[in-house]
């Protein structure tokens, strides 16, 4: 039926309450989960190799001289999945009760057409000014906490009841690189490209690549889960903002790369999702 997937890089404690999640809160917790590690010097390789069996887990350990990065993350992952879904996480996620099986709903609405389908996030309130977006709820750093140390999931997993319980909508957004995508569909677009690794900007890539081929976009409100908020990309404390440097070189190189590849900038609607390129 499905497959989840995740590719991290040194990010072992968030990826931690990842997998435990997966495996406790999911309907079909039992499934096939692919592990995709690379370049990690966290401790990451070794936690693998002992809980792995624990978990139920099929992992790879890369070690790359040029990153894949999140996008190859993907490709690489996507490419041994045998299931007729694919089901994409951050490694900094931890998702509520059963979250997957809300998300395969939608494929029964539509069952026809190629989807992309999204969890509904929440995330703490990294710096000033941050608000919720369609398709994200901003809350305080206090809520619920904001570290993996400091998570109280119980808290969160009642918040996350009563939300879902109030409301039932969905947004016709693509969110980020995490999504459940039929296999057929996603081998079909052809993945993430690799011109923008290791990262930023492939996901825009990869929605306007959709967008053409005919691809709706759906996230339900039903779909809930807590994202610690890119501890997976850039996790400025514990590099003295080296990491926000690299992130910040890369988004202006992969600028640069869009400009090229498409001869125009993206477009985005009243959501904030892309819808085309500029004029």
């Amino acid at each position: 039926m499905i497959t989840f997937c995740i590719s991290t890089f040194n990010n072992l404690e968030y990826l931690k309450i990842a997998i435990d999640s997966v495996r406790t809160n999911s309907y079909y917790k039992d499934a096939p989960f692919i592990i995709h590690a690379e370049n990690c010097e966290d401790g990451t390789d070794e936690w693998l190799k002992e809980h792995a069996k624990e978990y139920d887990l099929e992992y790879y350990i890369d070690k790359n001289d040029v990153p894949l990065g999140i996008g190859g993350g993907m490709n690489f992952c996507a490419e041994r999945v045998k299931t007729e879904y694919i089901m994409f996480l951050h490694s900094d996620f931890y998702v509520t009760k059963d979250w997957d099986l809300d998300l395969l709903n939608v494929f029964e609405q539509y069952p026809d057409e190629k989807l992309w389908v999204n969890s509904h996030r929440v995330e703490p309130r990294m710096f000033d000014g941050q608000e919720s977006r369609h398709g994200t709820v901003i809350v305080p750093q206090d809520s619920f906490g904001a570290y993996y140390h400091d998570f109280r999931k119980d808290e969160f997993e009642q918040w996350a009841n009563q939300f879902t319980e109030m409301n039932d909508f969905q947004i016709p957004k693509g969110e980020g690189v995490s999504g459940l995508i039929r296999k057929c569909d996603w081998d079909e677009i052809g993945g993430n490209d690799p011109l923008f690794a290791p990262a930023s900007w492939e996901d825009m890539d990869l929605f306007l690549r959709m967008l053409q081929a005919g691809f709706r976009f759906v996230l339900p409100s039903k779909s809930l889960v807590w994202h610690f908020g890119a501890r997976g990309s850039h996790r400025l404390e514990e590099n003295e903002g080296k990491t926000w440097e690299r992130q910040l070189n890369a988004e202006e190189n992969n600028r640069r790369k869009w400009a090229e590849k498409w001869g125009s900038m993206p477009k985005h609607n009243e959501y904030g999702f892309i819808c085309g390129l500029e004029q």
